[in-house]
Parts: structure tokens; C-alpha cells; sequence
């Protein structure tokens, strides 16, 4: 057997690493807000789960424009979350239960917050301060119009003006300026934040946007020419690499530089790329030369439906296998619906007017879903690869849809003219106990308030119960370190009823999931695992994974 023990300096390849997003995990000093010591406290909790490494969305000082992604000091804690010495209390502990830590790095824009910001806005026009942005005059007689037709993320125009009349660039809130990756100051200190954390014992990063740093920004600056076209969704219809601040080639110069600086220490340090590019272009980020890995998006987008997933499947393990990388798998994320939701929506259904609706159009069957999830989650689990679990996955939480907007937190409320909801229903703080102000989040109140029905998923209710969500994690992820081996897998034969995945891995291990609506005859071999009780007659049911010796 393949030892995949972090032990390996190419532990990421199979490894799965819990996602803990730090406002919404534990609150230690009780003021609602989580933190870096609420998250020390419950590191036990992770090394009990299984998993091999955490990985910490931003804690760094942030007004919070965008859920702390949005950074005023990118080699600093947020003094809200803790201090540097509570970090450094965090990553030794976590390394002394056998944890590796990842943290989130935040390249293509700070906060406008930042002293670099600050600066460029007090120095005015063809200052060296303002070279480290993208500032640009506007068009129109009196420049009031913006210098292209370039579009947010979170919707309007990816310019903001300035009192003196210029413009800066921002792909997301205003809140958030890009930088100017052409300028080698900030590649520098880039360089700095990567030995400063990689220094204070962090064993690999997350890169946010990893696909948006390089732009063309020779004069004068085109525009994409439609609505359309001026985000993301340009890539499909413009040449690969040619999109002016999407996945241009020279944003793989940048992360060939800090591979450098990452195979600098011993055992190198690795990241993961945030890059929402097709699967081939993607694949050019997880190079060794480049970032190892980039997370696989197609895969969480895939729904339900056996067809679809196995198309993914069989694609991902190519592209990463094409430039040597592995795979990644992941069901929800910080971004997103919670798959125990998510997966029960019908197919076309909008994300955001089923989080209008409250949850309600359509209802799901809380039940329903959560079986589902169980089942999608052995599925996952038994993939070749890296798998990504967000915090509560292994709880079985779901979205919290029903949220009233006058606590909403996520700006994409606001900056969007209340139009999306936004992401706050995944990033309810987690429930630890049944009782008490927040189930055993903090002493007080929770920063977004939890449901009450939140008390039956929390850890002190599954904990040791045969059968509970959290108990089916832990079982998945032992035998999972038992059965590991080798990057390979193999589709089972013609056989396979319609509706069925079922696939081998080495010596005979096997995943069959029925995503059917019908019960299908259970393969023979010896039960390893099952998501959910086989039917009495040993069928396999209806939204139901197993493994199979």
C-alpha cells in the first residue's frame, strides 16, 4: 500500500483538507465573532474526524467588504480573530495532532483599506503610489465615463471613480482594488507573504482568483464589446489566453516564480488554485513547476446525474494526470449552496430565487437531502485525488435559506441593489452542542443567528451515534487511509444498470452509487461501508453509495 501519511512531502495528492471558514467555527472569548483560538480549541475535533490538513479561508484585517477577502495586511491577523501569537499557537497545535495548515492568500487585490491604497489616493495622478494599482482616466469629454466597458463580479461597472477625477480597476467590490501584477514590487512582496507565513510553519496556501493577476494593459485598454462578454464567461467565446484580465498565459510566469520560493523549504510548501477556467486550462496551474493543484469547479457543478458525474470524472483524472497533478473533489465551499440542499433543487432551478423564496420554492425534503449527501460524499471520498469537506459537511448542515434579510451579512446584498442574497446561508456558525445562547458556539449569540432546529445536527448529538452523519465521516475517513492507493480507477463493466456509478480502485476495491430512482442489485463482495442501511432484501436504494471489498 501507497503511504499518502502527511509524513510525504507530496502529502496534498491524496489528501482531504477540512475547510474552516475562522468567523463561523468556534468563538472563544464570546463577543459572537469566531476565532483563532475558538478554532485551536477545537482542533481535536478535526484529528478525530480524519482529515489531513485544515485550511483557513482569511483571518486577516479586514473591514469585511467581502467576507474578509478583502485585506488591509496580508502578513497579519485581524485583531477581531486573534494576533499573530494566537497563529502561531494554532499551527503547532494542529502539527502536534499530525494537521497540516493551509492558509488563504488573497494576490490579485487588497482591501482599499491597505496603506498601499491609501497612499496611491493621497498622491494623485502619475504618482509611483498609484503605479501599484490600475488607475486609468475615464473616457467621455470630461473623463465621467469609465476607461472600458470591463464588468464586476458582483455586477455594475469594474471601475470606480475617484474625487480627482481618475479610476481604478476592481473585478470584484469597489472595496476591493486589483493590483498591478506588471509592477515588481508587488511581485516582491508577494514573495515576502509567502516566506512569512511558509516561516511561521504553514504548509501550503490557497490561491483566491489565481487565474485573474496577469491583464493586458497596454494602451489603449479594449473593450470586450457586450455584457456579455466583459466577465467570465468571455473565456468560452475568445481564444484561450487572450482575454484581457482572465487566464492571459503570463499569469504563469507569476506562479513560476513562487514555486521557487515554495520548493525553498523542506518538505516544499504547496498551493491549490482557485482558478474558474475550462479543465485544460486549469490543469496548466496544477503543473509542478507551477501551483500542484487547482480546485476542480466542474465536478461541484455536475448535479446529481450519473452521466454527468462520470463525464467530470473521467475528464478531471485526465487533465490532471496530462501536466502530472492530481485530482480535487469538492461538494460545498464557502461559496456556495450546501450540497445536502443544493443536490435536491431541481435541475435548472436558480440558486439565488430559491434563496429569495426562503428556502421554500421549491421545499426540500430535509431527510431527502441529507441521504443524498451521504451518498455524494462516499462517492467523493472514494475518487482518486484530493477531497475539500467545508465546515459541517460532516454534520450534514444545510443551507440555511430562510435567513431574513435585516441580518444578512454577505455585501453582495447591498452591492448588487438587493438582488442576490448572497452567502450567508453557508456560513452560519456551526452548532457544537444542543443547547445554550449559540449550541456551543461561543458563551454569547452567534454572529449570523442559527435555527433552532440546528441542535439536532449538532456534534454533541451525533457524537458516538451509530449511524449519524458525523459517525458515517469518521468511518469513511479511517477506512479511507486503509484503502488508499494509487491515483487509478476503473469504470466497471456494461453491466452497470442505468442510473448506476460504480467504479474499482486497487485490489478490488469497489464504489457503486445508485443515483437512480429504484433499487438495483447489490455486486457481490463483503460491505465495507454504506451511506445509508441497505434495503432489507440487500438491493442497493435509490441515492445510496457503497463500498465494496
Amino acid at each position: 500500500m501507497t503511504d499518502f501519511s502527511s509524513h510525504r512531502p507530496d502529502w496534498w495528492r491524496q489528501a482531504v483538507v477540512y475547510q474552516v471558514y475562522p468567523r463561523s467555527f468556534a468563538d472563544a472569548d464570546g463577543d459572537g465573532l469566531g476565532d483563532l483560538r475558538g478554532i485551536t480549541d477545537r482542533l481535536p475535533h478535526l484529528a478525530g474526524l480524519g482529515v489531513d490538513a485544515l485550511w483557513l479561508s482569511p483571518f486577516y484585517p479586514s473591514e469585511l467588504a467581502d467576507g474578509g477577502y478583502d485585506v488591509a495586511d496580508h502578513r497579519d491577523v485581524d485583531p477581531r480573530l486573534g494576533s499573530l501569537a494566537d497563529f502561531d499557537e494554532l499551527a503547532a497545535e494542529a502539527h502536534r495532532l499530525g494537521l497540516k495548515v493551509v492558509v488563504d492568500l488573497v494576490p490579485n487585490h487588497t482591501s482599499h483599506q491597505h496603506l498601499w491604497f491609501q497612499e496611491a489616493l493621497a498622491a494623485g495622478p502619475g504618482s509611483p503610489a498609484r503605479e501599484r494599482y490600475v488607475f486609468r482616466d475615464g473616457r467621455g469629454p470630461s473623463g465621467e465615463l469609465p476607461p472600458t466597458d470591463w464588468q464586476s463580479v458582483f455586477g455594475g461597472s469594474a471601475w470606480q471613480r475617484v474625487p480627482d477625477g481618475q479610476w481604478y480597476l476592481h473585478l470584484f467590490a469597489r472595496e476591493q482594488p486589483d493590483l498591478n501584477w506588471d509592477h515588481e514590487e508587488i511581485r516582491e512582496d508577494f514573495r515576502t507573504t509567502l516566506r512569512f507565513w511558509s516561516d511561521r510553519g504553514v504548509d501550503g496556501f490557497r490561491v483566491d482568483v489565481a487565474h485573474a493577476l496577469a491583464k493586458d494593459l497596454a494602451e489603449p485598454l479594449r473593450d470586450l464589446g457586450t455584457p456579455e462578454l466583459a466577465g467570465e464567461d468571455a473565456l468560452a467565446h475568445l481564444p484561450p489566453g487572450t482575454h484581457p484580465f482572465y487566464d492571459r498565459d503570463e499569469v504563469h510566469e507569476i506562479y513560476r516564480d513562487w514555486r521557487r520560493v515554495l520548493d525553498s523549504y523542506t518538505p516544499p510548501r504547496t498551493a491549490v488554485a482557485e482558478a474558474w477556467v475550462p479543465g485544460a486550462r486549469r490543469a496548466l496551474y496544477a503543473r509542478p513547476e507551477e501551483l500542484n493543484q487547482a480546485f476542480n469547479f466542474e465536478y461541484l457543478q455536475a448535479g446529481w446525474d450519473a452521466e454527468a458525474i462520470r463525464t467530470v470524472v473521467t475528464e478531471s483524472l485526465a487533465t490532471a494526470r496530462a501536466v502530472g497533478a492530481s485530482a480535487t473533489w469538492v461538494l460545498s465551499n464557502h461559496d456556495v449552496l450546501r450540497h445536502t440542499s443544493r443536490l435536491m433543487l431541481p435541475p435548472g432551478t436558480d440558486d439565488n430565487a430559491w434563496l429569495l423564496s426562503g428556502g421554500h420554492a421549491p421545499r426540500v425534503d430535509e431527510a431527502a437531502g441529507l441521504r443524498r449527501a451521504r451518498a455524494a460524499t462516499l462517492l467523493m471520498l472514494a475518487l482518486p485525488g484530493s477531497s475539500y469537506v467545508y465546515q459541517g459537511e460532516e454534520l450534514g448542515l444545510p443551507e440555511v435559506a430562510d435567513l431574513p434579510v435585516e441580518v444578512l451579512q454577505d455585501p453582495l446584498w447591498e452591492q448588487t441593489g438587493r438582488v442576490r442574497k448572497g452567502r450567508d446561508g453557508c456560513r452560519v456558525p456551526l452548532p457544537w452542542t444542543t443547547a445554550g445562547a449559540s449550541y456551543g458556539f461561543g458563551a454569547a449569540g452567534a454572529w449570523l443567528p442559527q435555527p433552532p432546529y440546528f441542535a439536532r445536527y449538532a456534534v454533541e448529538a451525533q457524537e458516538g451515534v451509530q449511524g449519524s452523519t458525523l459517525e458515517l465521516y469518521r468511518t469513511a475517513l479511517r477506512l479511507r487511509r486503509k484503502l488508499l492507493d494509487g491515483e487509478e480507477l476503473d469504470w466497471l463493466g456494461d453491466d452497470t444498470p442505468p442510473g448506476v456509478l460504480a467504479f474499482a480502485r486497487h485490489d478490488g476495491w469497489r464504489c457503486v452509487t445508485n443515483l437512480s430512482e429504484t433499487p438495483v442489485p447489490l455486486p457481490p463482495g463483503e460491505v465495507l461501508l454504506s451511506s445509508v442501511p441497505l434495503d432489507a432484501d440487500g438491493r442497493l436504494g435509490p441515492d445510496t453509495t457503497v463500498w465494496l471489498a
